[in-house]
Formats: C-alpha cells, structure tokens, sequence
C-alpha cells in the first residue's frame, strides 16, 4: 500500500469569474476548481508560495493528493491541468480532478534497492549505475504502491536489472509497453580501464607485420 499520500490545503472560493479570480490573485492566492465525481464542481483557492513550492519541485501532476477544504470531507485529487502567465510563467489557475477508489492513475513510484551486502558485484568493487530511480506506473487510486524493491541478492558485475526483474503489486503496470532498465551492475573504474588497455595490447598483438625485403631489380 501507499505511503502517507501529501496533504494540500485549500479554501473555498466564494466569488467567480475573471474579477474575482483577479482579487484572488492580489490576495497571494491562486484560483481553482475541482472537478469530477459524484460531487458539484467546487471553486478554490490556494496560496501562491505554497503552491509555487510543490510546482517547483516537480510532478507536481504526476503526485496524489489529499485535498482539505474546510467545510467539506477530505478527498482524493490529481492535477489535471495548470494555467500560467504567457509573461512570468508563473500559476494563474489550477484544475484538480476528484478521484474515486477504482480510478486509473499514472503516478512516479520510487525504487529501494536491497540487500546490497549479498550483491557479488558490490564486493568486488563493483558500482551499482541506477537508470531509473522511480518508475511511472498505471496504478489504482485505492492501492498506490509505496515502493517498487530490487533485491540485489547475486547480483555481479555486468548483470543488469529491468523491470520484468521487479515483482509489480497487482493492478499497476509499466507504462512504458517494452522492456526497460533499471539499473545495472558496473565493474571498478580502476577494472574497467585496466580491460581497456589489455584489449588495446591484443589489437595491437594481432596487427600482422611486412617485412620489407630489397626491390626487385628490372
């Protein structure tokens, strides 16, 4: 299951229309709407530091959110879309789409990888390259993963890690439709460059010679 999904502060917004969401905007707050299920659509706003914040931070539309409004029952939303000034490129309006326990979701799930000590690769000296720290997921409203886990257990030096390697919580798929990689298990920079020059002295080994014998004479 998922961790503790973030919580996102709002108010309700009273007065609509193009004055209105003005004020809203002279008041440090930004305007909004959220959308979807059984409920009416229902006008907010949020304060522009707040939300400048989490923008800046980025997935911001990729993320789950617990929205509390006072007044009403805490509910699940996802950003559907964010309007911005044409100038500053700054947040004029926010739209956030209400979801229900079956809804389909596209969220970035983070990687843990585990059990290092047991990874041949790692004693050897090996570097662990990690691709893809997080993966995009189709995934279930009601059971978000917390995390996806790569056990490192015989993991050696060459070996790669793609996410047919990970055991996926039912319900939730890649969507990338193809095989991709995670992470893969490097040798030693030290290694690496000591095979480099051995295989550039077999080149060099393997380079047939002529020996040049006195002209011909006419």
């Amino acid at each position: 299951m998922a961790g503790e999904i973030p919580d996102l502060v709002a108010q309700e917004r009273t007065g609509t229309g193009k004055g209105a969401a003005r004020q809203t905007r002279r008041n440090g707050m930004v305007p909004g709407i959220v959308f979807g299920g059984d409920n009416d659509p229902l006008p907010i706003q949020l304060p522009f530091n707040e939300l400048f914040k989490r923008l800046k931070a980025g997935r911001f539309k990729a993320t789950l959110f617990n929205m509390k409004v006072e007044g009403h029952e805490d509910v699940r939303v996802i950003c559907r879309d964010v309007q911005r000034d044409v100038v500053k490129d700054l947040p004029t309006h926010v739209d956030f789409m209400r979801l229900r326990r079956t809804s389909k979701i596209n969220l970035y799930i983070p990687v843990e990888f585990i059990n290092e000590e047991e990874a041949p690769g790692i004693r050897k000296g090996g570097v662990l390259a990690v691709v893809r720290p997080e993966v995009e997921l189709m995934v279930t409203a009601s059971d978000i993963p917390e995390k996806l886990v790569v056990d490192m257990t015989g993991l050696d030096i060459g070996d790669t890690v793609t996410i047919s390697d990970i055991t996926l919580p039912a319900g939730t798929k890649p969507t990338i439709d193809r095989e991709f990689v995670i992470a893969n298990m490097s040798a030693p920079s030290g290694l690496a460059s000591q095979k480099d020059e051995d295989e550039d002295e077999v080149e060099a080994d393997e380079v047939p010679t002529t020996e040049m014998g006195p002209p011909d004479d006419d």
